[in-house]
């Protein structure tokens, strides 16, 4: 906690210079990617997070290759007890199946295919991290922004802990969107359109984006991204029925740091808040889309983080969608979340202490959105006392 904490104070007060400036030393940006690179290997290096989800990409990738549907198969079920391997049954939430997408499915079976371990998968989503650098600085050169912006998604904290250390699947959906963003910067049509479509099909949050691609695409765009996300879908169908696992459980009984949802949860039901979450994600696309016609990759970070605030769970990794569209100023205050959601890892260090998973300390949740608050305070005071310069001083 102590060594995250220094690593969230540097990389802020990075992030602020980083955005003061418009140019930087190529050689300089250059030496800073390698310094990240080198931190990811030694969290490469250590065993997967107390988090533990990985244990359960594992699992699901290795059901498919055996020939059963992760949707239907209980991990703690005894007639499925031969299936497992050292790594699996340390997974979470063994009495509930898969509550992943289709298209997380099918890249957790083809990274096992290859080779089966944690370590495996880990270096996987490296290599998606690695490859969101080259879309980024790709979008950076072709928008004619300063190449070192890449930094504040490369320094990021979470990055390093949530990828290359406990491995997140998250951070192959944050890939499919950085390419779909990049895509719509070249009005590359369809593969925004289907770049997108894979996205949600590894994790639903990135479907609050859809706002911000009408107009932008073509209406058999929209058909051909429908068609393929249902063909991904086709080889876990259920008796002709679309499986989506332990997702309804999740909403029903998963609480985590979601301060709106647990405010509201007790007057409202967990699927009408649920459904509140994503209507909030969509108006914040559309308010975005109709404030700003001209496209910016900025747009992207807003709605996903309106609609986690409002989410029954946000944990740590949930972030990650995020980091790739933090290049400006105008995404501060979700920068100052990334790290400010820092302190939540004390609940695992709880659990590993023996002490029950439960609802975060009071503490941890006024220091976490308490930054942000005082963030957007400071923003708003800057901009209030911000002198106004008349039109005759300008002419």
């Amino acid at each position: 906690m102590a060594s995250l904490t220094l690593g969230a104070v540097a990389y802020l007060l990075a992030v602020g210079e980083l955005f003061a400036i418009r140019g930087f030393p190529r050689r300089l940006t250059v030496i800073a990617l390698f310094l990240a690179a080198v931190w990811h290997v030694e969290f490469l290096r250590l065993p997967a997070g107390v988090d533990d989800d990985i244990h359960r990409y594992v699992w699901d990738g290795r059901l498919q290759r055996l020939g059963y549907n992760p949707y239907v198969v209980i991990p703690s079920d005894p007639a499925v007890a031969a299936l497992h391997t050292p790594e699996t049954r340390n997974l979470n939430n063994p009495d509930l199946a898969s509550p992943y997408p289709a298209g997380a499915q099918l890249f957790f079976r083809a990274v096992t295919a290859i080779h089966e371990s944690t370590f495996a998968l880990k270096v996987a989503f490296v290599i998606c991290e690695f490859a969101i650098l080259f879309v980024l600085l790709d979008m950076l050169r072709f928008t004619r922004r300063g190449a070192h912006l890449v930094l504040a998604f490369a320094w990021n904290p979470l990055l390093a802990v949530e990828v290359a250390g406990s491995g997140h699947v998250d951070i192959v959906g944050a890939l499919f969107l950085a390419v779909s963003a990049a895509a719509l910067a070249r009005r590359w049509r369809t593969p925004a359109a289907l770049a997108l479509g894979l996205a949600v099909a590894l994790k639903f949050l990135p479907i609050v984006l859809l706002p911000l691609y009408w107009k932008r695409i073509r209406i058999r765009d929209a058909a051909l991204v429908a068609a393929v996300v249902a063909l991904l879908y086709v080889p876990f169908l259920n008796h002709g029925r679309v499986p989506f696992g332990s997702l309804g459980t999740y909403v029903q009984s998963f609480r985590f740091n979601g301060p709106v949802f647990a405010a509201l949860d007790q007057i409202v039901s967990p699927k009408l808040l649920a459904v509140l979450a994503v209507l909030v994600g969509f108006a914040t696309a559309i308010l975005l889309r109709r404030a700003a016609p001209e496209w910016s990759p900025d747009e992207f970070a807003w709605p996903m983080a309106a609609s986690l605030l409002c989410a029954p769970v946000v944990f740590p990794w949930y972030l990650l969608w995020l980091l790739p569209f933090l290049s400006s100023a105008s995404t501060l205050l979700i920068t100052v979340w990334t790290v400010s959601i820092i302190p939540t890892y004390v609940m695992w260090h709880l659990r590993t202490l023996g002490r029950p998973w439960g609802a975060l300390p009071v503490w941890v949740m006024l220091l976490e959105y308490g930054c942000v608050a005082m963030a957007a305070a400071m923003i708003a005071s800057r901009r209030f006392m911000r002198p106004k310069i008349s039109r005759r001083e300008t002419d």
